[in-house]
């Protein structure tokens, strides 16, 4: 037994000295030179290794702790690929490297997004965002799946006044974490973009601006029809998308797409108010106040079809209005009955917000339509006080 022993005692100092023999005096150099914090030492013992063995796992693993320690990630990821290709033998500590580096460069990028926050100078400011900007975009390189990374440049390109840049790493992370907020936040960007080129059209009369806006708005209602199938019932990609529609000049589409919406879910009141805005959109008033009106059957404190049923009858009234003055029927007042359809609405949802200046103003318009002065002059002052 004694002799068995021994002999197996003789085999692993043997198996131990053969695997300590297998390192080369590169790898053995280079481990000291890393702990030493050699790194251009370290590097170039390295790059002699792997002259000698090109396939040298444990030489790429530790030319990507190089990397690591001198900040160049996207070459500190590349030589630990090229490592794992080879083997699989570091690949814990090459998970638990990458890990590392992504939570310094998160880190680093939260710490540049908080001072970024307190700065008073937008200067400042914008330069403490695209510090905050590269240390994102260093983690995202460490670990490309993580969609914090993605949503955290993209805030930081939004703050520091560049929301087109925001748009892509938001696109990154809905792929990777969907959620409402996030289709919203990307769909509302989008939408906003092209919004802003439409205006620039209207500046300067180019078409390529139109053209550009288009395509901002077309590209949104992709996003936020993605964001319907996910989420069929987010009352606010519902509104978005409903917006992007009307842009994008697609009103058939979209009143399809609603008008199936409350077919199949009639007890949702988003479906019919956003069906309303397009009926609306559409100019087919009784169509729009019908859907409104389902809407608050549903829930009557539901502010939004307060106020859009509102608008739907003081749009109709003026509409008639104008009509009859184009006749030269400038005695036909028929079209004070929709003014004053408009009232109850437009009074329940001040009552739900009583600060809201643009719906003060809607009730000056109402008023002084139906002649009753003192009533639109105390509103439109009520209007300027809370604009």
């Amino acid at each position: 037994m004694k002799k068995a022993v021994s002999y197996l005692a003789l085999m692993s100092m043997i198996f131990g000295f053969m695997a300590f023999s297998c390192s080369s005096k590169e790898i053995t150099s280079a481990k000291l030179y890393i702990q030493q914090k050699r790194y251009d030492k370290a590097f170039n013992v390295l790059q002699e290794e792997l002259k000698k063995n090109p396939n040298s796992d444990e030489g790429y693993k530790l030319l990507g702790d190089v990397y690591g320690f001198k900040g160049d990630f996207k070459k500190m990821v590349e030589a630990y690929d090229k490592s794992l290709s080879i083997s699989k033998r570091f690949e814990k500590e090459i998970k638990l490297a990458k890990n590392a580096k992504w939570a310094e460069n998160f880190n680093k990028g939260a710490a540049y997004y908080n001072r970024a926050t307190h700065q008073h100078s937008a200067d400042s400011s914008k330069m403490f965002y695209h510090k905050a900007i590269d240390a994102f975009k260093n983690a995202i390189v460490c670990l490309p799946d993580s969609a914090k990374s993605y949503e955290y440049e993209a805030y930081a390109y939004f703050n520091a006044g560049e929301p087109d840049s925001a748009i892509a790493p938001l696109k990154e992370v809905v792929k990777r974490a969907p959620s409402e907020e996030i289709y919203v936040r990307l769909g509302e960007i989008i939408l906003q973009q092209g919004q802003n080129h439409m205006q620039k059209f209207y500046e300067t009369k180019n078409k390529q601006d139109s053209l550009t806006a288009i395509k901002y708005y077309r590209d949104a209602v992709k996003v936020l029809e993605e964001g319907k199938q996910k989420f069929p019932n987010d009352p606010n990609i519902l509104n978005d998308l409903a917006a992007a529609y009307v842009s994008a000049k697609m009103l058939d589409t979209a009143m399809k797409a609603f008008e199936e919406g409350v077919k199949r879910d009639p007890g949702n009141k988003n479906y019919h108010y956003n069906y309303g805005v397009l009926l609306l959109g559409a100019k087919k008033y009784q169509e729009a106040v019908n859907q409104f009106e389902e809407a608050l059957k549903i829930d009557p404190n539901y502010e939004n079809a307060l106020y859009n049923i509102g608008i739907t009858y003081i749009k109709w009234g003026m509409a008639i209005r104008d009509k009859a003055v184009s006749e030269g029927k400038e005695d036909d007042l028929s079209y004070q009955e929709k003014f004053r359809a408009a009232l109850p609405y437009i009074e329940k949802y001040l009552e739900l917000k009583p600060d809201d200046g643009a719906i003060w103003d809607a009730l000056g318009k109402i008023y002084a339509n139906l002649g009753e002065t003192e009533k639109s002059k105390e509103a439109f002052k009520k209007a300027d006080q809370y604009k």
